[in-house]
């Protein structure tokens, strides 16, 4: 039984499914699987393991996403108790639906999303047997950190999230001429951060915080593999190292470590 919603898989969209495994299996040591029963029109879903669990997909552009000149991106999904009943007040809040709600068999029911700012992210209703539980690895995340960008500022934001999952504020950092930065988390425990949307940052959009062992070996892996780091490494107030990345294909990312 889903009681708090929260961030369940994460799904990269990318013009080049095989080399952007290749590229995040040098980085970040993951390794990937057809989903046995999963096939779209360009090829088949591939599924994301670390360290032998199940966490994410990687998702090859179809010929439409081409021709409308969809980015590469990380996004997110959300695990909630009726994805058709959250729809419904995510629509009455000023968010807004780009696709669904819809089955996917075997697996649960789904929709993409975006908040009023314009971030996408996923709402879903697993399968029991589907996918792991929310919040299945409180040590070791696979993604440890999320980052929402604010389109329309972290304050509206956060109203929207709160009223729509139930999240709350555990506490605020001034960040001087950036505004405020907002953790937010349910039951006391930290789920990530809201900010309003950097001038550097393209577009609103959430941002996702993979686990590695090293933030300086991981760095010099995105470079020699055709990556980019685009900011850090810098430490953070709760004693991580992060680094901010473009992989191959251009999509954003960002890794954190208890070590440099």
């Amino acid at each position: 039984m889903i009681e708090t919603p929260s961030f369940i898989w994460y799904e990269l969209m990318t013009p080049d499914r095989d080399a952007a495994i290749d590229f995040y299996g040098k980085v970040a040591g993951w390794t990937a699987a057809p989903h046995p029963s999963s096939q779209t029109s360009s090829g088949p879903y591939m599924v994301l393991s670390r360290e032998g669990r199940e966490f994410g997909g990687v998702f090859e552009f179809t010929d439409d996403m081409r021709a409308n000149g969809m980015p590469p991106m990380w996004n997110g999904y959300v695990a909630v108790p009726d994805v058709d009943a959250t729809v419904a007040a995510l629509k009455a809040a000023g968010g807004s639906v780009h696709m669904g709600p819809e089955d996917i068999p075997g697996v649960g029911r789904f929709a993409m999303a975006a908040d009023p700012g314009g971030a996408l992210f996923y709402v879903m209703t697993p399968r029991p047997e589907s996918v792991p539980p929310p919040r299945p690895e409180p040590d070791s995340p696979a993604c440890g950190w999320h980052e929402l960008y604010a389109g329309q500022g972290e304050k509206a934001a956060f109203e929207f999230y709160s009223g729509l999952f139930g999240w709350e504020t555990l506490r605020e950092m001034d960040m001087g001429p950036m505004g405020s930065y907002r953790v937010f988390g349910a039951g006391g425990e930290q789920y990530g951060g809201m900010m309003d949307k950097p001038d550097r940052v393209a577009r609103p959009a959430w941002g996702y915080y993979f686990t590695v062992d090293g933030v300086d070996a991981a760095a010099a892996r995105v470079a020699d593999n055709g990556g980019t780091v685009l900011n850090g490494p810098m430490d953070v107030p709760d004693g991580n190292w992060i680094i901010q990345c473009a992989d191959p294909q251009g999509a954003a990312f960002s890794l954190v470590s208890k070590e440099r």
